[in-house]
């Protein structure tokens, strides 16, 4: 039985592998070969052209620090706000007496929301157009999470608040020295989900946006051409062009998928531990 269960999580893990040893050799191999459908899971006519143009760009670094600030600043927002609903709609309607009110209210959120239109008028009338707080603030309270979260509140033991309460403490000394500290695998969870979102969205900085210098990395990356201008070839030493040439469409997009995946790559051995045990347990009540 358990050679049966390794095969086939060997198997579902390949299927993972697979497209992502593709694109990397794609990213790394010459626009013909990749044209001609010859790269498999190794490189052809190995060369870094695609990486290069797209490092050489200025604007390459100044958008990957928008990105890492909205992820700090979008990130520690969602995981205060996911705490603080969370806690107080994890208590029984006899502790938070408008408990009812206020889950009803975030499950209509799950389903129903304003629309692209609506949104974009409340951040242009408020003010927030063309700077990173339009990045952040739409997103700030996650209902997954805080739903996620409050399961998991749930299943601390009321013991532990009863006795703190004995020894004088308050909610907000409970809340931040008892909850919290019990609850890194869910907390680990969640900061997973709003990392990831935060960088991988591109959609929000497109009409939110209007300076290239504030672009987030991944709208930056949806912009970037292959296509090679001939009033810049005037300009180009024969090397440039040679490079130039070198890659397509096809091996430019893979690198920029490849390039958007590192943070998230690097970010994610540090809290995989905790990513189970955090769906697992914040997932059901019993």
């Amino acid at each position: 039985m358990d050679v049966v269960i390794w095969i086939a999580l060997l198997f579902c893990g390949l299927i993972c592998l697979v497209p992502i040893l593709n694109t990397i050799a794609i990213s790394f191999s010459d626009r013909t070969s990749a044209a001609m459908g010859e790269v498999a899971f190794w490189p052809v006519n190995f060369n870094f052209s695609s990486y290069k143009a797209m490092l050489e760009e200025r604007q390459f670094g100044q958008s990957f620090l928008v990105s890492v600030l909205r992820v700090i600043i979008g990130g520690s927002i969602n995981m205060l706000l996911t705490i603080l609903m969370a806690f107080p709609l994890s208590k029984s309607p006899k502790v938070f007496h408008s408990k009812k009110f206020y889950m009803w209210f975030v499950v209509f959120t799950m389903m129903f929301n304003g629309g692209l239109v609506p949104t974009f008028m409340v951040v242009r009338y408020l003010g927030l157009m063309d700077s990173i707080w339009a990045l952040v603030l739409p997103t700030a309270v996650p209902v997954f999470n805080v739903i996620l979260l409050m399961n998991f509140f749930k299943n601390i033991p009321d013991s532990l608040e009863e006795a703190a309460y004995v020894d004088g403490a308050n909610p907000w000394y409970i809340l931040w020295h008892i909850y919290v500290p019990l609850s890194k695998a869910a907390l680990a969870t969640v900061a997973l989900f709003a990392i990831v979102n935060h960088w991988n969205s591109f959609f929000d900085g497109k009409i939110y946006i209007n300076t290239q210098s504030k672009l987030p990395l991944q709208t930056y990356i949806q912009s970037l051409s292959a296509t090679l201008d001939p009033t810049q070839m005037a300009t180009m030493s024969p090397e440039e062009i040679k490079e130039k040439l070198a890659m397509s469409s096809l091996t430019f997009n893979s690198a920029k998928v490849m390039v958007s995946m590192i943070p998230i790559l690097v970010i994610y051995p540090f809290l995989q531990k905790y990513f189970v045990t955090g769906i697992v347990v914040g997932a059901v009540k019993e």
